[in-house]
């Protein structure tokens, strides 16, 4: 991913050390840092800089730095999230104390309580708080373009599929063991971060620092205790919230366990949402970049895998990820197009032949049209996108430069 480099200023040394050797930081952003104790501020050019979430010694620090020409991001008190976030959550954070409380005295649970209540006020949400997740969802976009930055891999691939999925189901195994060997095949997996087959690539990826698949089906086998993260109990009933907590639990085994044995887990990505804040987030990614707003979650995953990516069985939001898929690779929206595997001919043979007479119809067989495939073995899908790597596809010169803006 090519992103312009931001001078980003995280820190007080890193602040300080600029202050000390210049006196212009008008390129400059600063994010989260205290400027109570600094020294060199009042001597220094701000204009054209940009301070985030910064905390000023008094009301007159804040509008010396305003004069001297800094575009100033005040900080918001009292939520229970960081809008101008430095960097991913991980799984613990977002699961602190699961084990004492449960997963809703988890800070995941929190934030998802507090977004839906602001969400659905009578009055409409507030400006402070849309401004507030706005601002969240930017700083999630990018401390995710630096993850990915951070962590070179032959591509993104991005494994999709139903929350319910049962962890005794055989696609459980079968999407494990795929996300096994895509990560052993030097690929970044991304899922939607939840349950269902979304864990099971998460926990595939997790495991690949292990050389015998075998482990990972024992460690399945041992999962499945708690086969589904609602026990097929009413949302809010006292044995959903029991079902949640030994779902969380058993995945926590799993994971001191095997961490035990001393080998490193292997880094996967995973992009939820606090718009299903019911569904847990699953404990098997390394980093998670959780948005308030679906829509961009949904739009940024689908962009950022540009290896490709596969679908699982899944129900009405897997469905509508196949087709906004679809409607990125036609029209190549982020310049280039990418496999797409409808991974079960048992449940996704009329949505091939959907797809599949859709690009014929559309003269877009040579195109794209060899990118898309239905498939059922776990080995024939990796070979496949390694055959069919991304491919570029030149920008069209924009529409401001075709015509003469002064006629």
């Amino acid at each position: 991913m090519n992103r312009q480099r931001r001078n980003e200023i995280e820190n007080v040394a890193d602040l300080q050390k600029q202050l000390d050797s210049r006196t212009d930081l008008g390129k400059f952003v600063v994010q989260g840092v205290d400027l109570t104790g600094v020294s060199g501020l009042e001597q220094a050019n701000f204009r054209g800089c940009i301070l985030i979430g910064c905390r000023f010694k008094d009301i007159d620090q804040e509008q010396i730095l305003g004069k001297q020409g800094a575009s100033i991001f005040p900080h918001f008190d009292d939520l229970p999230y960081e809008p101008y976030r430095k960097s991913l959550y991980s799984v613990a954070e977002l699961m602190k104390n699961v084990s004492g409380a449960g997963y809703t005295g988890t800070r995941d649970f929190a934030i998802y309580a507090h977004s839906h209540r602001a969400r659905h006020h009578p009055g409409g949400i507030s400006i402070r708080e849309a401004l507030a997740q706005r601002i969240h969802d930017h700083a999630i976009d990018d401390a995710l373009a630096e993850f990915l930055e951070d962590n070179e891999s032959k591509g993104v691939i991005g494994i999709m599929g139903g929350h319910g999925t049962l962890r005794s189901d055989p696609v459980f195994e079968k999407v494990a063991s795929l996300a096994w060997k895509l990560t052993r095949a030097g690929y970044l997996v991304i899922t939607g971060g939840g349950p269902g087959v979304m864990e099971a690539a998460n926990m595939g990826a997790w495991f690949a620092g292990h050389d015998d698949r075998a482990t990972l089906a024992s460690a399945i086998s041992e999962l499945s205790v708690a086969d589904t993260f609602n026990g097929g109990h009413a949302e809010g009933s006292p044995a959903f919230l029991g079902a949640v907590r030994e779902y969380i639990d058993s995945a926590g085994k799993v994971i001191e366990k095997y961490s035990a044995a001393g080998r490193q887990p292997a880094v996967s990505m995973a992009v939820p949402t606090w718009f299903y804040g019911h569904e847990p987030s699953n404990l098997f990614s390394s980093a998670v970049a959780k948005y308030f707003d679906n829509s961009i979650r949904e739009e940024g995953l689908l962009a950022i895998a540009r290896a490709g990516v596969i679908y699982a069985p899944g129900s009405a939001g897997t469905m509508q990820e196949i087709f906004q898929d679809l409607t990125q690779n036609h029209y190549a929206t982020y310049a280039s197009r990418s496999p797409m595997v409808l991974f079960g001919s048992q449940r996704y043979q009329a949505e091939y032949r959907l797809i599949d007479d859709f690009i014929k119809a559309k003269g877009m067989s040579e195109t794209y049209g060899d990118m898309v495939t239905l498939l059922d073995d776990v080995d024939q899908i990796v070979d496949f996108i390694g055959r069919h790597p991304v491919r570029c596809v030149p920008r069209p010169k924009p529409l401001y430069e075709q015509v003469d803006l002064d006629q």
